[in-house]
């Protein structure tokens, strides 16, 4: 049966090594289960509800990529767009959680017609490398503000806006340490990295914090009712949540090709003539993942670059992908675990994954500065703005009319005059 459905001899692998693989790709991405929650919550979603709908989703739209497309890919739902979610959409645009879920389930919607009918490649091509890396840049600070403000890192100040905490405390001291250890054990190629520093600074905290306590290891899963089906879809049908769905929608779009690009290559998935087997599955998969997970309560669902850990071992077939939303599952059941983990001790995941995502910057032509005006812009205003949405906004607008005035308004493409325009109108009429 396995080798009807995953064709594992024609791929070149074996069961034992698909196995070993799925386990790799979990180990490396588990601490979503940790993070994702806790950033949530604070939203005002529940956090215990928020565990269930992170293991139900990551579990089953991830055995829906092994079984549709065939794919070694881990899906959960993404730190970026989350961090986007709960800190500008709901804190800082003051949209409840409800509307806010609303607009994933529609930016959902979107990137599964655009992959469908093929759109999303037109939409692709036509948005030059710069800006894409640019957006990947932006949001990478953007997690970088978020992790060094929960960790109290850096804090609010009247005169100055933010300035540095009190870093000898002992939250921001072990948020510090959270860092260190990831950045260590990831330069050692440790799979575990993430998994392991955030264990340690709980065990840790579980000594030197009053607050943190041990409840177990297994439990019977909290209820997700809480937030099961709480979305408002209609209510995120208003024009002052356009930029909110598009961002959804966009990054999710550059976030999810560039992953099962990367992933797809290493997997021996790419042909010489640069054709992807089962591409278009693989994007309707996880175009169809977010908008079911919105239903679920759990925001943009989106493919993991952590995929690779498990294709290095091996896994060429969606039989890793299945092991990996398997045991994801399972992790249902240890819902006394990540309860125990304070939020301190997932800060430094969001740092270190802001490193990765800072690290596109290399790709910039520096000596070019109609390309590099606009990624400076849209990097430094997604932090500075905190929004996602405004810094694709005035990337979008900044590339053509930059290049218009440079006399090389030949190198835009009609697809970025009409985003362009369609930026710009909404800030004219509907404001930030």
């Amino acid at each position: 049966m396995l080798e009807r459905v995953f064709h594992l001899t024609e791929k070149g692998t074996t069961v034992r090594t698909e196995l070993v693989a799925g386990f790799t790709t979990f180990i490396t991405m588990v601490y979503v289960v940790f993070v994702i929650p806790g950033m949530l919550s604070a939203a005002g979603m529940d956090k215990g509800a928020l565990f269930v709908a992170t293991c139900l989703v990551a579990g089953l739209s991830t055995i829906a990529m092994g079984l549709y497309a065939n794919w070694p890919i881990g899906l959960a739902p993404g730190l970026g767009l989350n961090a986007f979610f709960a800190y500008a959409v709901v804190l800082g645009m003051g949209y409840s959680w409800q509307q806010a879920m609303g607009g994933v389930f529609w930016g959902g919607i979107g990137f599964m017609l655009l992959s469908l009918f093929r759109v999303r490649e037109w939409i692709v091509d036509s948005i030059p490398d710069s800006l894409r890396s640019g957006i990947t840049c932006g949001i990478g600070f953007f997690l970088a503000i978020i992790g060094l403000k929960n960790a109290g890192i850096v804090v609010a100040n009247p005169a100055t806006f933010v300035t540095m905490g009190d870093i000898t405390a002992f939250q921001p001291l072990m948020a510090c340490l959270s860092l260190c250890l990831i950045l260590a054990f990831a330069q050692r190629k440790m799979k575990s990295a993430v998994l392991l520093a955030i264990a340690i600074v709980s065990v840790i905290a579980l000594i030197g914090d009053d607050s943190v306590s041990f409840s177990g290891v297994v439990a019977a899963p909290p209820s997700i009712e809480p937030i099961l089906g709480g979305l408002d879809i209609m209510g995120a049908l208003n024009v002052e949540m356009i930029g909110v769905i598009v961002a959804f929608l966009f990054v999710n779009l550059f976030d999810t090709t560039g992953t099962l690009i990367a992933v797809g290559d290493r997997a021996g998935l790419v042909g010489k003539d640069g054709s992807v087997e089962n591409m278009r599955k693989a994007m309707v998969t996880d175009g169809t993942a977010s908008w079911i997970g919105a239903l679920f309560g759990a925001p943009t669902v989106t493919s993991y670059i952590e995929s690779a850990a498990g294709v290095s071992v091996g896994g060429k077939t969606g039989l890793t992908a299945v092991v990996v939303g398997l045991l994801f599952l399972l992790m249902l059941f240890f819902s006394p675990l990540a309860a125990m983990v304070p939020s301190y001790a997932t800060a430094g995941a969001l740092l270190y994954v802001a490193i990765l995502m800072t690290s596109s910057l290399v790709k910039i032509d520096w000596d070019d500065l109609t390309e590099a005006g606009p990624v400076v812009i849209t990097a430094l205003m997604m932090p500075l703005s905190f929004s996602i949405s405004n810094g694709i906004a005035l990337g979008f607008i900044s590339y053509p009319i930059i290049k218009l005035l440079a006399g090389r308004h030949s190198e835009v493409s009609v697809s970025m005059w009409v985003l362009a325009a369609i930026f710009a109108s909404k800030f004219y009429f509907f404001g930030v």
